[in-house]
């Protein structure tokens, strides 16, 4: 999701009803799964979905629901392609661990030992930050997503810019979730074991798993040339709509794996079996133990909405994964999420269970519901309408935005005017770690450019005095406030995003010869 999108709306898509495709399973616990995926994705409008359960070393439940494309009659089955996004972070993490195996890398070695270059905004965060504290999220460090999201900066131009932020928090004093974080331990990685993230993921993960349809990036996925593939999907203006996809592959160690559901039943075989497959053992139990240990409490603000109902005594973080008890048990999890794309990955490992969903439309939260279906119908624990509670979760929560929202149209006040002619607005503005925002002025109208691709480009619309409505792309994002600011001669001095000081971007004025 690009990362200035405060007033884009949840969305709850429109669908013609799914069709399945079984492959195996107990008949029972089957058949009951089936109609709840297929009346939860009717509820929710999804146009597509996979889903794989193991239990017992064995994969149980195994199907495709669905289109895999609005407006075409191809189908959703095992073998059909989608992202697994933020659920990459578990191989990274799972890669550092191999490497430690390899006595390569230690789990709380500063990262400059293996990245000389690396320059976090303080020298005292250069030389303390870990590896350990990259992959649980609580280096200091504020989001900083957009720096990816611009699309015109490779790992290594991204990394460093992050010395201009300002530190979030002290050093493992909080937690903040951040992808480009994830960005430096693939960078690890890399320097560590002397290839890429990309082929260290393949060639110790992904063919030992016989994932065979799995790829480490985008790019590797793309070309395959596989035509099982599903497309993203998003709501835009009310109407449901294909979109494009939204690559990771410039931080790819954070999300840009994609997969199927039956590769993912590998990938649930070996977690469950502690780092083991088909007998082999891949990592030791002792590094493998660690990336589910819980490393650093997660606010319940940051957690997940769901648990306003599974209502968690605790909720933390472990290394690429989510950790959390419910009812009694312990849940190691975490969900994947890109532009029109969905993913859940959900563990009871003292249980021996687990489960995988893909959808292909944005932030349907369907996979929640389906995760704890499934942990409740295999543990035989009391069963409860899921789908139906979460929809009012989520339900309420956009009604609650949508009340933001027009609280916020109220308070716009009328008929006022820019300070100056539009074209006086009209140029290059920098932030240092940001980068370039551009303003053009044509035929009485503005536009802004804060990246490449069609999702950087956009158009202002005037709001109020100097304030300025941003709307990007195909609108999937809603809109934000750019707010202008002049310095004492008149001339515009600088532009912020949200009224946010620490996103000015100051005004470049151009030298005339």
């Amino acid at each position: 999701m690009r990362l200035f999108s405060g007033f884009a709306f949840l969305c709850f898509l429109l669908l013609s009803p799914a069709t399945s495709h079984a492959q195996t399973g107990d008949a029972t616990h089957e058949k009951e799964l089936d109609a709840f995926i297929e009346k939860s994705m009717n509820d929710w409008k999804l146009p597509g979905l996979s889903a794989v359960v193991v239990k017992d070393g064995k994969v149980v439940y195994l199907k495709g629901f669905g289109i895999r494309t609005l407006g075409e009659s191809a189908t959703v089955d095992a073998d059909t392609q989608f992202g697994i996004m933020s659920t990459t972070k578990a191989m990274t993490a799972l890669s550092i661990a191999m490497l430690v195996d390899d006595g390569k890398i230690q789990w709380d070695d500063p990262v400059i030992k293996h990245l000389p270059w690396f320059q976090m905004p303080t020298p005292y965060l250069t030389a303390e930050v870990t590896v350990r504290d990259l992959l649980r999220h609580n280096a200091g460090l504020p989001d900083a997503d957009f720096l990816w999201a611009r699309g015109d900066l490779d790992t290594r131009q991204i990394l460093d810019r992050i010395r201009g932020l300002k530190p979030a928090y002290s050093l493992r004093n909080s937690w903040q979730y951040s992808n480009v974080m994830y960005g430096a331990a693939g960078e690890v990685v890399a320097a560590a074991s002397g290839t890429s993230w990309d082929q260290f993921v393949t060639t110790r993960i992904l063919k030992p798993l016989e994932m065979k349809n799995s790829y480490a990036t985008l790019t590797q996925s793309l070309a395959s040339n596989d035509e099982n593939r599903s497309s993203p999907h998003f709501e835009i203006a009310g109407k449901l709509r294909v979109i494009k996809d939204v690559p990771v592959d410039r931080v790819p160690a954070a999300g840009a794996t994609w997969s199927t559901a039956r590769d993912m039943g590998n990938w649930l075989q070996f977690l469950l079996a502690g780092g083991q497959y088909n007998g082999k053992r891949l990592v030791s139990e002792e590094n493998f133990r660690e990336l589910l240990t819980p490393q650093a409490l997660v606010p319940a603000d940051d957690f997940y909405p769901s648990t306003a109902l599974t209502k968690p005594r605790w909720t933390a973080y472990g290394l690429g994964w989510f950790l959390q008890d419910y009812r009694g048990k312990f849940v190691a999890m975490h969900t994947g999420s890109m532009d029109g794309r969905t993913a859940i990955i959900g563990l009871l490992p003292d249980d021996g269970l687990g489960v995988y969903v893909f959808g292909n439309a944005d932030h349907v939260e369907i996979r929640h519901a389906i995760m704890l279906k499934v942990f409740d119908l295999y543990t035989n624990a009391p069963a409860r309408d899921w789908s139906t509670d979460l929809l009012k979760v989520y339900g309420d929560a956009k009604a609650k935005q949508d009340k933001a929202i027009a609280g916020l149209a109220k308070s716009r006040i009328a008929n006022t005017r820019p300070s100056l002619p539009l074209k006086a607005y009209a140029g290059k503005y920098n932030h240092p770690v940001w980068g370039d925002i551009v303003i053009t002025e044509r035929n009485g109208k503005l536009g802004i450019n804060s990246g490449i691709g069609d999702e950087n480009q956009g158009i202002l619309q005037h709001w109020n005095y100097d304030s300025f409505k941003a709307s990007f792309g195909d609108g999937r994002y809603g809109f934000s406030l750019l707010q202008f600011a002049l310095a004492p001669d008149g001339s515009v001095a600088s532009l912020a995003w949200e009224n946010s000081d620490n996103y000015r971007f100051k005004k470049i004025i151009e030298k005339k010869n």
